[in-house]
């Protein structure tokens, strides 16, 4: 992973649920390389390939991403900065609960678990 890029993967919920914890990141890190599209997934997974540490502040509040039908396991990897900003930004926009987190030298991870 280089440093500019923030790899979000789900577990749990249905694929629009995956779309939904994915529009509630696109404010700060804009576009992800794709959405999550396989139905039949039991993971999914969205990497965000712009600048992950020049990306916009977090907003007080996060536009309105709809709800989850289900909790999902969010974990997020990338710089400490880009996943500061997820993990920050998932908080506001949903009820989240910090399920643990690692650090690396240049990269961390987090997992939240996100509650519809």
């Amino acid at each position: 992973m280089s440093g500019t890029q923030l790899t979000v993967t789900l577990s749990g919920g249905e694929v629009a649920d995956a779309r939904t914890v994915v529009r509630a990141l696109e404010g700060v890190f804009g576009a992800p390389d794709e959405l999550p599209a396989d139905e039949q997934a039991t993971v999914r997974t969205a990497t965000f390939s712009a600048d992950a540490d020049a990306g916009r502040d977090v907003p007080g509040i996060p536009r309105d991403t709809g709800r989850l039908s289900t909790p999902v396991t969010v974990t997020v990897q990338g710089t400490p900065r880009a996943v500061r900003k997820a993990s920050e930004t998932l908080t506001r926009a949903f009820t989240a609960h910090d399920e643990g987190a690692a650090a690396g030298d240049q990269e961390q991870e987090r997992q939240l678990r996100l509650e519809p």
